[in-house]
């Protein structure tokens, strides 16, 4: 219920392709679980213990999309409107970024978003990610003419 209400937020949804409906949220968490039985690794759900049983979620997400960098590993989160500007995207990110490095073994971690999605971007710089400058595409499961369809790129090397 949490994760359906929040990816049914236009607000916190702005920045993606709008709000998804309950059923849509189902399909995610399947899409979710068979990612994580696949490859050992997934998006976390996030929680705030003894206030919230879920605020949002972060992790590592395979990407094999038409675009330069690709394939790669992504660091993603989201989290529930309430829980914005509190520092748990970040906080919840470093340890994904360490299970990626760690556990994991990967070499390298990405993450994007459009321009104008500035907390983000703040959270990427927090993580110690640097922006490749040449890095701007055009999503591509972003239809033609979206205003969301351009990205920036922000990149992160093991330690």
């Amino acid at each position: 219920e949490p994760f359906a209400r929040m990816n049914a937020d236009p607000e916190v949804t702005r920045f993606l392709l709008g709000p998804i409906s309950r059923d849509k949220s189902g399909e995610f968490v399947d899409r979710l679980e068979a990612h994580f039985a696949g490859r050992g690794y997934g998006l976390w759900a996030v929680e705030v213990p003894g206030e919230a049983p879920f605020i949002g979620y972060v992790g590592l997400w395979f990407r094999d999309f038409e675009a330069h960098f690709a394939p790669a590993v992504e660091i993603g989160w989201r989290n529930d409107l309430p829980y914005w500007g509190k520092g748990y995207a970040t906080e919840a990110a470093r340890s994904a970024l360490a299970d990626g490095f760690g556990r994991v073994g990967l070499k390298e971690i990405v993450s994007f978003t459009i321009p104008a999605n500035l907390r983000s971007i703040a959270v990427m710089e927090r993580l110690g990610m640097t922006r490749d400058l040449d890095g701007d595409f055009d999503h591509p499961n972003v239809p033609r003419g979206d205003p969301h369809r351009r990205h920036v790129l922000y990149r992160i090397a093991a330690p």
